[in-house]
């Protein structure tokens, strides 16, 4: 038989009322002994939570929903699932996502998430991008992760990418690094926010790029896009004023830079100096030499997010900015 609230109460001498303060985290005022032993009673009856239970009494369940919009196929999904996991944890909750993809829209995901009865609504991407939601919909999500809502009316957790750039290209220039060419990501949000900072950071300091080169044929960055790298460095080394240091719009670009910059018989870091942004640990720590990058802040998202979720304090629609981190390796 399942262990009661009021068998608890009856072993503990108090009432039904004190023990769910005790177990649930009431806001009742309760000695700090008392609290312990009505949870030492708990745990040796075995009790456990009756969450569907609590969950009609409260009119939600101890759980914050995600809807992912392709985030779970991002190798950056875990980093933001880390933190919203661990932060939801501290304060005896959960966390669950369902996915956003082409054939189904927000409004049905939402109302798949909303079944479960979800303290708190996220919306996450797979990518930093701005997103539209309906206006009814919109009062439904407490925060967006990795993305804007595009009317500016939920709460906003973003890279600064803007910062980012602007820092790790002060990071080549302290280096004496002078003459920086940028193969960038071409339409993403990201992308236009990183070369804004990589020319007002050289702009800063008197200098000009080299060259900003699209990575991808296509209009918009995609892994799966024809690439233009090995033909864009090949071009930058034939040049007389050849770059002494190249900026990769992702860890990804900056692993075919490589590739193009040993074809053409230039060592890194003594010929070209070579930084990026994401830190993909599997793809950064593993070229030769290791290269220095930027870590998004995808964990202190999540993290942030929950607290944001579980403090009531998204009822201000603002957009904050997390930074990056700069993960200094061999490649400068």
């Amino acid at each position: 038989m399942a262990v009661s609230l009021s068998d608890i109460a009856e072993r503990a001498g108090v009432s039904v009322k004190t023990v769910s303060n005790a177990l649930h985290g009431g806001s009742a005022r309760m000695s700090d002994d008392t609290r312990a032993r009505i949870k030492g009673i708990a745990e040796d009856l075995g009790y456990v939570t009756n969450l569907a239970a609590r969950g009609v009494r409260q009119g939600w369940l101890p759980l914050i929903g995600v809807i992912a919009d392709e985030l779970i196929t991002s190798p950056f999904a875990t980093e933001i699932i880390r933190g919203l996991d661990g932060a939801a944890r501290s304060a005896e909750m959960a966390v669950f996502a369902m996915n956003l993809s082409g054939t189904r829209n927000v409004g049905s995901v939402l109302e798949e998430v909303r079944r479960f009865r979800p303290r708190a609504i996220a919306f996450a991407a797979m990518y930093h991008k701005t997103v539209e939601l309906p206006a009814e919909l919109a009062k439904s999500v407490g925060v967006m992760i990795n993305c804007r809502e595009v009317a500016g009316r939920v709460a906003s957790l973003v890279p600064d990418e803007e910062g980012a750039a602007h820092e790790v290209t002060r990071h080549l220039l302290a280096a004496g690094r002078r003459r920086i060419a940028f193969v960038n990501l071409p339409g993403l949000l990201a992308g236009e926010l990183r070369e804004k900072g990589f020319r007002n950071a050289l702009a800063d300091a008197g200098h000009a790029p080299v060259a900003i080169l699209p990575a991808v044929r296509r209009a918009i960055y995609s892994d799966r896009a024809p690439s233009l790298v090995i033909d864009h460095v090949a071009a930058l080394m034939r040049r007389g004023d050849r770059p002494d240091a190249i900026l990769c719009g992702n860890d990804r670009v900056a692993m075919e830079v490589y590739t193009a910059l040993r074809r053409a018989g230039v060592s890194i870091p003594g010929d070209v100096a070579v930084a990026s942004f994401d830190n993909q640990v599997e793809i950064a720590s593993r070229l030769d030499p290791p290269l220095t990058t930027m870590a998004l802040p995808h964990r202190a998202m999540g993290r942030l997010a929950a607290e944001m979720l579980l403090s009531g304090a998204c009822s201000s629609p603002e957009l904050r900015m997390l930074p990056f981190q700069l993960v200094e390796r061999s490649s400068i």
